[in-house]
């Protein structure tokens, strides 16, 4: 018998659970009704591992890491107002998966009287408050209103938890008393086994761990809670009515999850939790009407529509949902609108007629309900009413902390993290919370917590008076400790360290040493810590700024800090004046006295922290406004809202700023900008306060961006193209005669603007006036202002216009009337008549070209030729239909055929590029200089940067925006780091992570050629930039362009001894290879030229045109590939002797990926194996295969010249005996290897040499925080410490290598904190790898980086239900068809096609040794999807024992094997 329902529900905790934590808090000491049992053993005779935590400290982090750890059955006694601080948590352990069951006495909610669980009257009034607040974070829940039921759905909920690897809430009202049978000895054995649990630890061995940002935001797509892998309501209610069978057939008791009680044909019935049920359940059962029933719900969540409706009566007519609602009412309740939901989300369940449905709701316990108040309910005729509306209620608090699923995720999360057990948020986000929109209001969370505040000041001044009291006893070292955490009490550090001390000293002096007010200070120890209160807000919030409430806040002066969210899409922003938010920041920064920032957690994690952190230390009112728009639609990915974000910021919509007014006081800038734009009105209000001026001396780089709005620089850039025409239209018109030509191009990439090019060169020949521009610089009323125009057009995506056309077609396709019959045009159109391979999609190819021809002819232009279209599917590409359709051009212009003269002379313009280059210099100096411009205009400048490491780009994202507002592209630079071998110390990884931050765009880019890649330079800090990384003793000289690049080797940490001298070999190749031109230092480390200017450069193994394209050399050390050392021009394979020394390498030449879509004289080709040679060979092997290349590979096409082609066009007897006329010693025959993978080792790896290493796994190589995975941070501070080495894989992911024994806790901690020990992924995700295509790549035709993990997700719960979860698959996506991803040696391969399209490749090898084939062309998700999930199952049941999934789809027939380049697009 047990006297309590705490004492019951502890007694079922024991019967089966591996560990019990009780949560002690000041309303509940679940851990002394633990004390009272005297069974403390499970039914396997174990005694089970018990815990007490404090609800202070952050309890539910523990209880979810050690569930996760043990994946064992867990119960956790507490009270019911400690869930609420533990939601974030909650929904972790339903991600988890893990076996955790809370029993939870409800407890009561009343601010005013925190911790006492007695009204006035002297009874217990628990609230459901807390419970309704965590019903969406993917727990079942189980609810009850007697001790006796209580026991019996612990035993079960216990049994389903492991069963359907669910965590459940069982929870009880805290009033009831009874005498319970404690029957668990008998009844648990039944309901539970060994296998049970074993099968449930399989099943979350296998779960993924998935990030909060995911839980919150996706709560609402199922009810059985956020994670995708969770059991399905129905299969929780089938195990959960399966074990209450059991229980009846041991017991005799009997529930349903969802039963009704009453006659079987009743009119009116009553729906009602179980738990405050028993009042109302007595009031009908003996009500003299006989046509009232009563459904009481047990399994409250999830919620079954199915199990509902079936429980109710057909006859029924109405349908009174009966629910606690406390003073605060909400337009509808939780259960109210889960039962209306319920006739309308099952087809064919309900058989009756739908019956109206009202909402009564009582306060308090519901425990004086009466029949008469059953008899007013029956007679109201209220949508609404109050079933006990002369009930006498404490005030009760409305604060709940983290909603459901408008709480933003991103900055909760980091709140949470920062400051921990220390965080206290007052309210909700944006909508109405659980019980009401008082919520919404920050003068109700202020008001709450001024008394919290006020609370701690009466502690601090309870401490003061005890220290200084002579009459107490107080030993030196607490009187100490009390007067240090006084002094220091709003130091949140020091607080806690002193608070701590006196509160281990009181402790220590035991009860009986504690008089007076030392026994309160102990009782109120919970006070010593200092809080950090929060309120969070919405954009609401920002309408009205006195009336929200907004204002009382900031001008408070009070120690409490104010999240506010912005949620609106820049794109949707709204246009009315009359309706526009004001700014809040701009409003509080007025006062003088508020901290004030504007963050974005999708601009900058480092910024977000900084301004949190600021805003908790200053002394006073803060506010933090952050950004996290929220587009319309279902489905919105996170790429849309990085988009949205950086729109904002890119124009000064949503300025990144940190106002902190005490920095005045110490004589600093109170105002810190982190963004280049700022509004006008604040920029204003910086220019009345005189801090603008102050910033620009401080940062002269930036003054051009703050002191020109974008109004201004658009004018301004207007005014330049107007000039720059008008220039070079009067050069033209002086000594030229016939006709003026006005050609216009549209082209993303530069065939377009290429040929326009060549066309302004054939009219200077033919003695005609030619200018160019691009479409969408010119207005189409300027084309009635022409004679000639001629339009080159490229087609982009589904036969739509280049983004540089767009506008200008716009514009054209609107209109129905321009005087353009005075206009004469011709029109050239680039296509692929084969780039969409369907029938269907036939009028994509060349669309642009053919509706602007016909829309031309429409307005009354007349046409000089005919349209010309150009197929790259011809012999000779566009060139073809180029070749027949200009002599007509010039024939209509009045044009004679040229005599003598030779238009296009076939010579290589890359090489007279290079040549004129002076050695890689260029104007390149002089270009850097121009602050005018983000990008270098001269386009010989953005070649020859490649070969200094640097790639000019510009931000695709925002390129449609910035057109708009008649802006330049938003130019950066991509500087890329060579790293030969991929290694790094730790004080070059430091020195890589601060440069991120101080010049580039805050993340480090990991590549899958083993070197760093920075993104983001802006030009002004390109210099600084180069200048950091050769301090840290790096360089980025021949990282790009045609040269040899940073050349790749095996990280290998196992093999250490190998791994040196192989490494040693590549550092050694690299720097023979490298080019000797001074031009790198003389431009980015400032080193001068010799005296006289005189150059005096001299290339002795490239000479002046260095090679006809890019060169690139893996180092692989058998078994493994992961350098995929086939896919490259050249290929050292370490060849072992039997004492594992090095004894040579294999040689492999030929190999490369790029190819172009649509082009079959363009293919990827694996390197042929032509050799061995020893080690003191290896690098006159490697010089003289670079230079037969050098000499021999095509400088006319550029598509044709890496030495794939030369070995292909040759033959590979050709170049063996060609390279062995260069060599001074014989190649001698290639020896065994073989290869088992191509993939990394991932986690601790011990070498031969006993040292230790770590192999992370870095997403895509993307090295940056997050809120849920910091791994930027916590890379910096392991390399703070670590002694050994950083090694990049040719993978993109991170060994943290050379890690002594004395030193691998330390980093295992480290690794642990800041979430990089994450190894629990799938198979697939493991060996994914993308290139880093959108927003930067301006090759890119879609997606790759930011979008490869959402796919592989998409196939993972259908390898976990098949077994696979494990296996690995190799996949790769490109956002191109280059292949910088190695794409084509992969077993399954994403390669865009255009924005959302992809063609799949097929059978790769899985140790790379094989060629993929084309599948299918131009599938968009669901059908890769629809594809792929039907192969893979295809897979699981009729693979060959080890069969890898590129072998499978090959024997089996899906496609065929690949065995040559050449035959790469033979699909036959």
């Amino acid at each position: 018998m047990a006297a309590t329902a705490f004492d019951a529900l502890a007694q079922a905790s024991f019967a089966s659970s591996a560990s019990i934590v009780a949560v002690n808090s000041p309303s509940s000491q679940p851990a002394a009704a633990i004390d009272r049992l005297s069974d403390k053993y499970t039914i396997s005779n174990t005694s089970p591992s018990v815990s007490t935590l404090q609800a202070n400290a952050d309890p539910f982090l523990k209880i979810q890491d050690a569930a996760a750890a043990s994946k064992d059955l867990t119960a956790v006694l507490a009270a019911s107002d400690v869930l609420l601080p533990a939601i974030p948590h909650l929904f972790k352990i339903a991600a988890q998966r893990s076996a955790v069951v809370v029993h939870v006495e409800a407890k009561e909610r009343d601010a005013s009287n925190a911790g006492n669980s007695s009204s006035s009257k002297g009874g217990v009034v628990p609230s459901n408050a807390d419970l309704m607040a965590v019903r969406q974070t993917g727990f079942a829940i189980f609810t009850s209103d007697n001790a006796q039921t209580a026991f019996d759905l612990a035993l079960v909920s216990q049994a389903a938890a492991v069963r359907t690897s669910t965590p459940f809430l069982n929870v009880v009202n805290g009033a009831a008393q009874q005498k319970v049978v404690l029957d668990h000895q008998k009844v648990a054995p039944a309901l539970i086994s060994e296998q049970d649990l074993q099968a449930h630890r399989e099943r979350q061995t296998a779960v993924s761990e998935i990030s909060l940002s995911s839980l919150y935001l996706n709560t609402k797509d199922s009810a059985a809670g956020p994670s995708a892998t969770a059991a399905s309501t129905e299969e929780i209610y089938t195990k959960v009515e399966e074990l209450l069978a059991v229980l009846q057939e041991q017991t005799g008791r009997s529930y349903r999850p969802i039963e009704y009680h009453g006659p079987a044909h009743p009119k009116t019935v009553f729906v009602s939790l179980a738990i405050g049920s028993s009042a109302v359940e007595h009031a009908v059962e003996h009500h003299h009407h006989k046509s009232i029933g009563l459904v009481k719900v047990h399994l409250y969540r999830p919620w079954s529509e199915r199990h509902f409706l079936e429980a109710l009566p057909v006859s029924v007519e109405r349908v009174i949902v009966y629910e606690q609602a406390p003073a605060a009412h909400t337009a509808w309740t939780p259960l109210f609108l889960d039962v209306s939901a319920s006739f309308h989300a099952t087809e064919g369940v309900w058989k009756g007629q739908v019956p109206k449905i009202v909402s009564a709701r009582y306060r308090g316990s519901g425990a004086s309900i009466t029949e008469n108040d059953i008899e007013s309910a029956l007679a109201s005729d209220k949508p609404t009413f109050a079933i006990n509306p002369n009930y006498v209620a404490h005030a009760v608090s409305h604060a709940s902390p983290l909603q459901d699923s408008d709480i933003d995720t991103p900055y909760v999360q980091m709140l949470n993290q920062v400051f921990q057990g220390r965080l206290n948020i007052e309210n909700g986000v944006k909508t109405d919370s659980v019980w009401g929109s008082a919520q919404q209001s920050p003068e109700f969370g202020y008001g709450s917590l001024v008394t919290k505040v006020a609370s701690r000041a009466r502690f601090a001044e309870l401490v003061s008076k005890t220290v200084q009291d002579s009459s107490i006893k107080i030993s030196e070292p607490l009187r100490k400790a009390l007067t240090q955490w006084h002094l220091n009490r709003s130091d949140s550090k020091l607080a806690k360290r002193h608070g701590d001390e006196a509160i281990a000293l009181l402790e220590a002096a035991g009860k009986e040493a504690l008089v007076g007010s030392l026994t309160e200070i102990l009782a109120q120890s919970s006070q010593f810590a200092k809080p950090s209160h929060w309120l969070i807000g919405a954009d609401s919030w920002a309408f009205d700024i006195a009336n929200s409430g907004v204002h009382h806040v900031i001008s408070s002066d009070a120690d409490i800090n104010l999240l506010i969210l912005d949620t609106e899409p820049y794109t949707a922003r709204a246009q009315n004046p009359e309706n526009r938010k004001k700014d809040i920041g701009l409003y509080a920064m007025n006062y003088g006295s508020v901290y004030v920032a504007s963050v974005a957690v999708y601009s900058s994690y480092s910024q977000v922290l900084h301004a949190l952190i600021e805003a908790d230390q200053y002394q006073g009112p803060s506010i933090v406004l952050a950004y996290l728009p929220r587009p319309e639609g279902e489905n919105v990915s996170p790429i849309t809202v990085l988009k949205e974000t950086k729109l904002a910021i890119d124009t000064g919509y949503w300025p990144l700023y940190r106002w902190n007014p005490k920095l005045e006081e110490k004589g600093e800038e109170p105002f810190h900008l982190d963004s280049e734009r700022i509004k006008l009105d604040l920029q204003q209000f910086l220019e009345r306060e005189n801090h603008l001026s102050l910033i620009i001396q401080q940062n002269p780089s930036l003054a051009r961006t703050l002191t020109q709005s974008i109004e201004s620089e658009a004018q301004a850039r207007d005014a330049a193209l107007k000039k720059k025409a008008k220039d070079d239209f009067a050069k033209l018109m002086g000594g030229l005669g016939g006709p003026p030509v006005l050609i216009l191009f549209g082209s993303d990439g530069s065939n377009g603007e290429s040929l326009a090019k060549r066309l302004v060169k054939g009219a200077k020949l033919r003695n005609l006036s030619a200018r160019y521009s691009a479409m969408d610089d010119v207005s189409i009323e300027d084309l009635t202002m022409e004679k000639h125009v001629i339009f080159v057009v490229s087609t982009a995506g589904q036969g739509e216009f280049p983004v540089n056309a767009r506008e200008f077609w716009k514009s054209l396709s609107a209109t129905t009337e321009l005087g353009v019959s005075e206009t004469k045009f011709a029109v050239f159109g680039l296509g692929d008549s084969h780039y969409w391979p369907r029938e269907e999609d036939a009028i994509f190819y060349n669309r642009p070209s053919k509706e602007l021809h016909a829309k031309l002819i429409e307005l009354g232009a007349t046409p000089l030729t005919d349209l010309g279209l150009g197929d790259d599917q011809d012999a000779d590409s566009y060139e073809t239909a180029w070749a027949a359709w200009e002599p007509l051009l010039w024939e209509s212009l009045g044009c004679k055929p040229l005599e003598g003269v030779v238009e296009e002379p076939k010579k290589s313009a890359d090489d007279g590029m290079k040549v004129a280059s002076n050695y890689l210099r260029g104007t390149i100096a002089e270009g850097l200089l121009d602050d005018t411009t983000g990008q270098l205009r001269a386009e010989a400048d953005t070649k020859l940067t490649k070969f200094h490491g640097i790639y000019q780009q510009d931000d695709r994202d925002l390129r449609e925006e910035r057109k708009k507002q008649g802006l330049e592209k938003a130019f950066s630079f991509m500087v890329r780091v060579r790293v030969p071998g991929g290694v790094a110390t730790p004080a070059q990884w430091l020195a890589m992570d601060s440069i991120s931050d101080v010049t580039a765009n805050g993340t480090l880019k990991l590549t899958t050629r083993q070197a760093f890649q920075f993104h983001g330079v802006l030009k002004r800090n390109l210099k600084k930039n180069i200048q950091l990384v050769n301090k840290a003793l790096l360089d980025t000289l021949a990282a790009c362009g045609d040269v040899n690049r940073n050349i790749m080797c095996n990280p290998n940490p196992h093999q250490s001894d190998l791994h040196k001298q192989v490494n040693d070999f590549a550092n050694n190749l690299s720097a023979h290879l490298l080019p000797k031109t001074s031009a790198y230092r003389e431009i980015w480390l400032d080193q001068k030229l010799v005296k006289g200017e005189a150059v005096v450069d001299h290339e002795p193994i490239y000479g002046a045109t260095y090679l006809p394209r890019k060169f690139k050399i893996v180092v692989a050390v058998p078994p493994n590939n992961d350098v995929d050392v086939f896919a490259h021009d050249l290929g050292y394979i370490a060849i072992t002797n039997k004492d594992g020394s090095l004894a040579g390498f294999n040689v492999t030449v030929g190999g490369g990926m790029g190819m172009t879509h649509g082009n079959k004289k363009t293919f990827p080709r694996l390197g042929d194996l032509i050799g061995f040679c020893t080690p003191e060979q290896a690098i006159e092997t490697g010089e003289k295969v670079m230079t037969v290349q050098r000499d021999f590979g095509d400088r006319m096409n550029r598509k044709h010249a890496r030495m794939k082609y030369t070995i292909e066009d040759r033959g590979i007897e050709w170049f063996k005996a060609e390279l062995q006329s260069r060599l001074s010693f014989q190649l001698q025959e290639a020896r065994p290897f073989k290869f088992l993978d191509n993939a990394d080792r991932y986690g601790w790896t011990q070498g031969q040499d006993k040292l230790w290493h770590y192999c992370c796994y870095i997403e895509n190589g993307r090295v940056k925080d997050t809120p849920a995975e910091p791994h930027k941070t916590g890379l910096r501070e392991i390399a703070k410490i670590h002694q050994g080495e950083f090694r990049l894989t040719p993978n993109q992911h991170l060994i943290i290598a050379k890690v002594k024994e004395s030193e691998k806790a330390r980093i295992q901690e480290m690794l642990e904190q800041y979430k990089l020990d994450k190894l629990n992924y799938s198979g697939a995700m493991l060996n994914s790898m993308a290139c880093v295509a959108f927003p930067t790549c301006a090759l890119a035709m879609a997606e790759s980086e930011r979008y490869l993990p959402s796919l592989v997700e998409k196939f993972e719960s259908t390898l976990e239900e098949l077994g696979m979860r494990d296996d690995a698959v190799t996949i790769r996506m490109t956002g191109c068809p280059n292949g910088c991803a190695r794409p084509y040696v992969a077993e399954i391969a994403f390669v865009g096609k255009a924005f959302g399209a992809y063609n799949v490749y097929l059978g790769g090898g899985h140790h790379g040794e094989r060629l993929n084939k084309l599948y299918k062309e131009a599938l968009t998700e669901a059908e890769i999807v629809a594809e792929l999930t039907p192969m893979f199952r295809r897979w699981a049941s009729e693979r060959l024992d080890g069969e890898h999934f590129g072998d499978f789809v090959i024997r089996v027939g899906i496609v065929k094997a690949t065995l040559s380049g050449k035959t790469f697009h033979d699909l036959s």
